[in-house]
This record gives structure tokens, C-alpha cells and sequence, in this order.
């Protein structure tokens, strides 16, 4: 968790500092206030890019030529000091002083997830972002998956150069042995990661929804033929379009809902539900496996929720454990009491507010 957070020439957000509840900490002020870029400002010192996928230009504040940010993390056997500075010259990072690690270092020092008005794109969207969430996953439950997914990373961007290329068949099929063994590796990973997170799903999609939820994992080749076989009998097609058609970067992760693909057949309000229950289920899992709290921040959650919605999203999220930064338009919009902070936001200013 952050115990303190600090921000300077982040969007509106010129110098702020704050002293965060290890529970609890509602922002709240009018729309345009800053609210939602304090919650990104925090985001990013965590992951090192914007939730929103702002480009670095639209996120340095007017007139500055860089942000900074930095925030002291806490857990019963250690605090780290991490550190973000962006400009037009490039990302630097620091844990502790050291610059060692990159992005991986601020994901390892300040583990997050964000619920968000746009949460229902998880389930309403394209395959990379459920790819991304199970890959979140297997990041903090699985030792290696990181370094097996930077390898085949690297092994389809070679493969991938050589078909566009136009290089030979036997030039191509020399990156196959690599790439199917990376391949077969990175879907293991998630498969054992999903396998982890199962109960934790079935649990927060009945809390939320009230009903049973399943995932399957799809895993980018026909499951029942092999991957160096497949590459094979793609080859022709790997070649027209200059890319590796099959592997594990293609895969989905399919929901279910009473039986029927929930993407298709839910309300934008279920669907931001059912995001939040995967959410919810992933910050859990990662909790369990690292034996410490993560931070979630909740940015306006009673956007597309009715009260009693809310009401069960709210208090499954208090169930958790984990430090909650969330915003509201009002001060007493989401009913919090005991063990909180909270901050007002007016113009990009942010000041303390007493919790009564």
C-alpha cells in the first residue's frame, strides 16, 4: 500500500501532496475538478503508462516540460520510495534509488487495479485486454512469467520481421522451435493463473451478479492440434499478411453467463459488474499470493450502477482488505465510515476534508 503520495505538473495537478489511510480514501469535488487525474497520477506511478492511454504530451501540465511523482510504499517488511519522471527525453524510474528493473520494478512495488467507468470494456472489448488481465494475474502468482512473456515477445516480433520480409519458408520455420517452446510456456502460465483465480470468480461474479460465472481460456491455436502444426499449415497465410496468425498472443479469455457470452448478451451496468468482479477476484488472488494488501482505486463508482448495485459493489470492495482510493462528486456520495481520509479537489487543488 502508499502511505504517501506526491504529484507535481501531472494534467491540472500542479503540486499536491498526500497522507493516505492504509483503508479507506474518498476524493471528491465537481467534474473537470482534477479528481480523476489524481487517481491517474497514482495509477501511473504503479504501472508506469496511463489507465486512460494518454499519450506523455497530454499528461505533462501546461507550460512544464516534465511530471514527477513519487510515493513511500508500505508493507509489514518493508517501505520502498518510488519514483516517475516523464518528459519529451523519456520514462525514468526509481525503487529505492535504483533505476534498475524499469516499469516491472514500479508494478512489483506498488501492485494496483483500477475500476473505471470504461471497466466494462473487459468484458465488452477486444481479447488484448482480457489477455492483459490474465496476464496481470500470472504476473503476481506465477515466479516466471514475466521473463517467459518478455522472451516470446521478442521471439514473434523476430518471427514477424521475417514475414514481412518476405523471407524464405526455411528462414521463417528456423524461429519456430523457439517460438512454440515460449508459446506453450506463456500458456501455461495462464492457464495455472486462471486455475488460481477460479474461486475467487465463481465468488465475486454470485456476490455481484448473482449468478454463476465461467471462463474459458482460449488459447490463440485449434486446441486440438499441435502449435508447430499449425504454424506449418499457416505459413502461407503467416506470409500474406506479413504476421503469425496463431499463438498465444490471439488468445481470448470467453466468459459465461447463464450459459450465453456475457459481452453480447449483458447491460452496459452488468457488464461493469462483471468487470468488477473479475477485478475484484484478481486483486484478491494477487493479495493471497503476495501476503500483503494492493491498492484499488475506484474512480466514480456509481457511474452506470443503480444504489443497490452500488450498494454490493461498495461493500464487496470493503470486504477485501486492500487500500481503496475512490472518487465521487460529493463528499458523502458513497456512504463510508471509519478508517477513512478523504481529499477535496477544486481546480486542481487538493486539500484535506474532515470525515464527518
Amino acid at each position: 500500500m502508499i502511505r504517501r503520495f506526491k504529484v507535481s505538473n501531472f494534467r491540472c495537478l500542479e503540486n499536491a501532496e498526500l497522507e493516505l489511510s492504509p483503508e479507506f480514501n474518498l476524493i471528491y469535488g465537481a467534474n473537470a475538478s482534477g479528481k480523476t487525474s489524481l487517481l491517474e497520477a497514482l495509477a501511473y506511478l504503479g504501472r508506469g503508462k496511463s489507465f486512460r492511454g494518454a499519450t506523455t504530451t497530454n499528461l505533462i501540465r501546461h507550460g512544464a516540460s516534465e511530471f514527477v511523482l513519487f510515493g513511500e510504499t508500505q508493507t509489514e517488511l518493508r517501505s520502498q520510495r518510488i519514483g516517475v519522471r516523464n518528459s519529451k527525453e523519456g520514462l525514468e524510474v526509481r525503487v529505492d534509488g535504483s533505476g534498475d528493473g524499469g516499469v516491472a520494478a514500479l508494478a512489483a512495488a506498488l501492485p494496483l487495479q483500477v475500476i473505471d467507468p470504461e471497466v466494462h470494456n473487459l468484458v465488452a472489448g477486444g481479447p488484448e485486454l482480457r489477455r492483459r488481465f490474465l496476464d496481470w494475474v500470472a504476473f503476481h502468482v506465477e515466479h516466471d512469467h514475466l521473463e517467459v512473456w518478455r522472451r516470446f515477445r521478442r521471439a514473434l516480433k523476430q518471427r514477424n520481421a521475417a514475414l514481412k520480409a518476405r523471407s524464405s519458408p526455411a528462414a521463417i520455420r528456423s524461429w519456430n522451435a523457439e517460438f512454440v517452446e515460449l508459446s506453450l510456456a506463456l500458456d501455461d502460465s495462464r492457464r495455472r493463473a486462471l486455475e488460481i483465480a477460479s474461486d475467487s470468480l465463481g465468488e465475486y461474479g454470485l456476490g455481484l451478479l448473482g449468478t454463476e460465472l465461467g471462463f474459458e481460456y482460449q488459447q490463440g491455436w485449434m486446441k486440438d492440434k499441435a502449435l508447430d502444426r499449425s504454424l506449418e499449415e499457416g505459413l502461407e497465410r503467416d506470409l500474406q499478411l506479413g504476421s503469425t496468425q496463431q499463438g498465444p498472443h490471439r488468445a481470448d479469455l470467453k466468459i459465461r453467463y447463464d450459459e450465453r457470452q456475457a459481452r453480447k448478451l449483458v447491460s452496459r451496468g452488468q457488464q461493469k459488474l462483471l468487470a468488477s468482479a473479475m477485478i475484484l477476484a484478481a486483486t484478491e488472488t494477487a493479495q493471497t499470493a503476495l501476503e500483503r494488501p494492493l491498492l484499488l482505486l475506484l474512480d466514480d463508482p456509481a457511474a452506470e450502477l443503480d444504489a443497490d448495485s452500488l450498494s454490493r459493489l461498495l461493500e464487496a470492495v470493503l470486504g477485501l482488505g486492500c487500500q481503496v482510493v475512490a472518487t465521487s462528486l460529493e463528499k458523502g456520495a458513497l456512504n463510508i465510515r471509519g478508517g477513512s481520509a478523504m481529499f477535496h479537489v477544486e481546480h486542481g487543488v487538493v486539500s484535506p476534508a474532515k470525515n464527518t
